[in-house]
């Protein structure tokens, strides 16, 4: 018999509890919607498995991000309900040259990882970059040099998985750093709990604030409505820089094989609305994370005034590790970084539309969830309160989620992308009325239904 706290991949998909992190499983593939699950036969999908239980990040029967925090930064003198425990927080940038110019934000992921290879306290790096050959177009990879590392820097809107990595971490001696979302790094913790060999190779983790992860067709979409054929593309760049641009203006481009480039604003896109859900993957309306509260240090972008309108970028840092916080304190103090201390309150205000998500919105979710397995959380489930616009709006996110990966893939097998982008366009009109008012619909919403916030 089945340990009664053992669970299956399977009930985890079926669930929508699978973000595919590639944590249990050696081979990974991308499904019909974009998204990683574990490639592997029905039988071993269906298995349950106590380890398992133990080691996905949204198995209700695994630590979760409070009790890991506190086990692993016992001395943290700063406890956030939003951030965790920490040690210290900064806005700002990397003013050593090269960094920031070559980033998406303020170059701050990519310096930390490389002063952990300048200052011999790691041998290697898995961070994402682009993917060489046909197939997925990033992948995780283990950067051993800093130019390396320099290589993979810039945002990717892309899944990736992390069973190659670990697999080379388990079979090279060596030290290493991960980079990754809030539950990759999770995941990363519940598996250096089980393994020892994992403990002892994987010293550091650096955490990226989150929102949401994407499927692999947001970009085939976004190729769409820019005329161009994903599999003709030789760079993808979904967030480029522009002197005089504002950071928060994100424009996606593809450098395409015959020496052209297209690109084109998000905003301009049927579904380049972030915030409404677009090929959101389904666990990550069951996680209650946005600042990697896990990992020894962190990183998101200043989304407040003045640092939002900065062309050039502009990270907020979260560091939770002693080791960490010293050399981001060396680098203040010999001009390499230019960063400023603030507050918790500061760093959750860049953040704010990603915590009343993961908060008031989880909360709401769970109070409505049905299918399969619950998660467990550190938000209670609830409506209690919640004005019916702002009920509708949450709704409106699920939909789009779940639909989006959908049409999507109705209108890829039928050729017809005009089928899928009429949809988006459509459902991205009643989005941003509830959501604010915009245009015509928008006022008539405002009449209708109390402001959302």
């Amino acid at each position: 018999m089945p340990s009664p706290d053992a669970l299956s991949r399977a009930d985890l998909i079926a669930a929508g509890l699978c973000i595919g992190c590639g944590g249990c499983s050696e081979r990974m593939a991308l499904d019909a919607f974009g998204l990683y699950r574990p490639d592997v036969p029905a039988e071993a999908l269906g298995r349950p498995s106590a380890a398992l239980a133990r080691t996905c990040p949204f198995s209700p029967h695994a630590a979760d991000e409070t009790a890991i925090a506190a086990a692993r930064f016992p001395e943290a003198p700063a406890r956030d309900d939003r951030l965790g425990r920490f040690a210290a927080a900064f806005v700002g940038a990397v003013a050593e040259p090269g960094f920031r110019e070559a980033g998406s934000s303020g170059g701050m992921v990519t310096w930390v990882a490389a002063e952990l290879l300048r200052a011999g306290l790691v041998d290697g790096v898995a961070h994402v970059a682009p993917a060489p050959g046909p197939g997925p177009r990033f992948a995780y990879r283990i950067a051993r040099t800093e130019a390396e590392l320099r290589a993979g820097a810039r945002s990717r809107y892309y899944p990736v998985e992390l069973s190659g990595i670990l697999a080379e971490i388990r079979a090279v001696p060596g030290r290493y750093a991960v980079t990754g979302v809030p539950c990759f790094v999770k995941a990363i913790h519940l598996l250096r709990a089980a393994e020892p060999v994992l403990a002892r190779r994987i010293p550091f983790t650096l955490g990226l604030f989150c929102g949401h992860m994407k499927s692999a067709r947001m970009i085939e979409s976004f190729a769409w409505q820019m005329g161009a054929e994903l599999d003709r593309a030789a760079r993808i760049d979904f967030r480029t820089k522009a002197e005089g641009r504002p950071a928060n203006w994100y424009v996606a481009e593809l450098g395409l094989r015959d020496g052209r480039t297209v690109s084109r604003h998000w905003w301009d896109m049927a579904d380049g609305d972030w915030g409404a859900g677009f090929f959101q993957s389904p666990a990550c309306d069951a996680c209650d994370d946005v600042t990697a509260e896990t990992a020894d240090v962190a990183f998101g972008d200043a989304w407040v005034e003045p640092h939002a309108s900065d062309p050039r970028g502009t990270n907020v840092v979260v560091v939770r590790a002693p080791e960490v916080l010293r050399l981001i304190e060396a680098g203040r103090a010999d001009g390499r970084l230019a960063l400023d201390p603030v507050s918790a309150d500061f760093v959750a205000e860049t953040q704010a539309a990603g915590l009343r998500h993961r908060r008031e919105g989880l909360a709401y979710r769970l109070s409505w969830r049905r299918r399969g397995l619950r998660p467990k959380k550190r938000v209670a489930p609830s409506a209690r309160g919640l004005p019916l616009r702002r009920r509708l709006v949450y709704r409106a996110r699920a939909g789009i989620a779940f639909w989006s990966h959908r049409v999507f893939r109705l209108a890829r097998a039928l050729g017809l992308p005009g089928l899928y982008l009429v949809w988006a366009r459509g459902v991205l009109a009643g989005y941003q009325a509830l959501a604010w008012s915009r245009g015509p619909l928008g006022r008539v919403v405002d009449r209708l239904l109390p402001p959302a916030g």
